[in-house]
């Protein structure tokens, strides 16, 4: 299956962290990293697969407590 691609907006609403929690959590290295799209750099999209495996992530951490 091809690599399915969101956006920020996409991403939001898929894990419900706001634009600033999520760039903080790239750089404490505890979320999945951007994919650049474009040349520019300024078009940036997550893997759909990559957000799931975080997603399962923080659901086996919260039943593990």
């Amino acid at each position: 299956m091809a690599p399915v691609f969101l956006r920020l907006p996409e991403v939001k609403a898929m894990t419900g962290l706001s634009t600033s929690s999520i760039y903080l959590r790239i750089a404490q290295g505890t979320f999945p990293r951007q994919i650049q799209l474009g040349e520019e750099g300024r078009a940036v999209g997550w893997l759909l697969d990559d957000l799931h495996e975080w997603m399962a992530a923080r659901i086996a951490a919260s039943r593990d407590c």
